[in-house]
């Protein structure tokens, strides 16, 4: 790990020299178990192996015993944390929920703070579930496995990249402090020579050519997912105006993704504000790098936001599909950016002013146009499956904007209803939808009505009660109504409140789209209608009010 002209990095005490001693053991084993499959050398070459390690570290700071400084011994790389020798062995004992989490989180660059903190939390949560071997400080002690399987088994870098090594070993090994493709040989000399010892030198240049071939063909493997990707787009209706972004301009955009930059959060990944060279502002909804499955939810969002068009929808501006050296696999959505953030934010988010009624009146109205576009003017048919608050955009004169069509599905003409896994947020999903996974145009129906409550009442869909669970909004409205007290369901404190029997108007409507009988709910069309015009309420309404 010494190489000429490399300075010798220079630590304030011991304690500190022995800690990044005991995380070099770790990227070792951790290398070892990403080329074998193995936390630990076989042990008939661990004297070997151990005794090229603390030459090694000798060599790097001079004169530094691990033995004698640190009282680190051989059994530190042959002994396993509660038996544990393979990364098979290592997943047999964590559930695949919990595996599943650490591969989204961790399967991607670490190289930024988020990304890193991300994975880290997941990788501590296991340690302190499922690892309660002792051994603590010691180079198989049952903390260290989770980071060095995720190094190892998960991180598709792993453990001797800059940014990987950094993150899960806090080790240094960006180019001021050490070259890194001579870092990175050494550590695959250390590991072969643990493995075979007096033929390292022959196996060593076969396994480094292997990699590079292995490696090649990813990138030739990636170049057709992207040459497929970017074909497909250029097929859809409406994408001719698309403009496929290079990702080193979006970088340049959001000042290379940074943390001030991030406009909104969720499981798909982040959205960034930022400036285009033509100064204009947009949205850039970056995805994780969890799975392949990933590039699925990417494409079918950008083929469902290419394929409609409509005042009270999002605007798709483009996207960007790259491989990335330390980056890895990018996809990114570009739309223009919404001044006045979301629904969600100006309810139950910091913005200290209420909105007013004639405000939320029409998000309400632009909101309920836009939902029966989509289930009646495009073609074939559109279902959202996740309408709440925070999909709800608004532009700078606070019209609505529906957004975020990552889960939505196409209905084909003639189709009643859909069998699909349930997906959405609770509170928001139609009760047939969750209980049965029977799909509907009315399932958005529904959820449209709880974001209609949220905006009359200031309440969100999930209420606290006094009791230890929580209330529905739904619930809580229909009771109100059922008692004929429809308009104390209105926030009293909302400014320039409308005359009483509009508000009491809106409240029947709203809970009208929560019926819990599917057939009972009116459909977007009509909804549009009633909040335009006069329109009699469905008698349905009364009827149940009355129960």
């Amino acid at each position: 790990m010494v190489v000429e002209g490399i300075p010798r990095p220079s630590f304030r005490d011991v304690p500190t020299q022995c800690n990044y001693v005991l995380e070099g053991i770790r990227v070792i084993r951790s290398e070892y178990l990403r080329t074998d499959g193995y936390f630990l050398p076989p042990s008939s070459t661990t004297k070997v192996c151990w005794e090229s390690y603390r030459l090694l570290v000798s060599d790097l700071v001079s004169g530094f015993d691990i033995e004698l400084a640190c009282g680190y011994h051989p059994e530190w790389v042959s002994e396993s944390c509660m038996n544990i020798s393979s990364g098979s062995e290592f997943e047999s004992l964590i559930p695949e929920s919990k595996l599943q989490e650490v591969r989204c989180y961790c399967n991607q660059s670490l190289g930024n703070s988020t990304s890193c903190a991300l994975c880290k939390e997941n990788l501590g949560s296991l340690q302190a579930s499922y690892l309660s071997g002792s051994g603590i400080g010691n180079a198989s002690d049952c903390a260290g496995y989770s980071f060095m399987y995720a190094a190892g088994w998960v991180n598709p870098y792993g453990p001797t990249d800059v940014a990987t090594a950094k993150c899960l070993f806090s080790l240094d090994f960006s180019p001021h402090h050490i070259r890194n493709k001579r870092y990175k040989i050494l550590i695959s000399g250390a590991v072969l020579g643990c493995v075979i010892g007096f033929f390292g030198a022959f196996a060593a240049a076969w396994f480094l050519w292997t990699r590079h071939r292995k490696l090649e063909r990813e990138m030739e493997v990636c170049a057709k997912m992207e040459t497929s990707l970017d074909s497909g787009f250029g097929s859809m209706t409406g994408s001719d105006t698309l403009v496929k972004f290079k990702f080193e301009e979006i970088k340049r955009a959001t000042m290379n993704f940074s943390r001030e930059n991030i406009i909104g959060q969720g499981g798909y990944g982040n959205v960034y504000k930022g400036i285009l060279p033509d100064g204009s502002e947009v949205a850039f909804k970056r995805f994780k790098n969890c799975s392949a499955s990933g590039d699925a939810v990417f494409t079918h969002e950008v083929e469902v936001l290419a394929s409609v068009r409509h005042m009270n929808l999002v605007v798709l501006r483009g996207y960007c599909t790259a491989t990335v050296p330390m980056e890895g696999h990018q996809r990114i959505i570009v739309c223009d950016l919404m001044p006045n953030g979301s629904l969600h934010d100006h309810l139950f988010g910091s913005v200290g002013k209420k909105l007013s009624w004639p405000i939320r009146q029409n998000i309400a109205l632009g909101t309920a146009r836009g939902l029966a576009y989509l289930h009646y003017g495009a073609q074939p048919a559109i279902i959202h499956r996740d309408i709440k608050a925070s999909n709800i955009l608004l532009d700078e004169t606070f019209e609505a904007k529906v957004a975020d069509f990552g889960l939505a599905k196409v209905n084909p003409e003639g189709i009643t209803h859909l069998s699909t896994r349930v997906a959405g947020t609770l509170g928001y999903v139609a009760p047939e939808y969750a209980l049965f996974g029977k799909l509907t145009e009315r399932s958005d129906v529904y959820s449209f009505g709880v974001v209609l409550l949220e905006l009359l009442s200031g309440k969100k869909a999930f209420m606290a009660a006094n009791g230890p669970q929580a209330l529905l909004l739904t619930e809580w409205a229909w009771s109100l109504v059922k008692e004929g007290r429809p308009i104390d369901v209105v926030d009293e404190e909302m400014p320039e409140l409308g005359l009483t029997e509009v508000m009491e108007r809106h409240v029947l409507i709203a809970v009208l789209c929560c019926h819990p009988v599917l057939e009972s709910r009116p459909t977007m069309d009509k909804i549009v209608k009633m909040l335009e015009t006069n329109l009699p309420i469905p008698s349905i309404l009364i009827a149940s009010a009355a129960l």
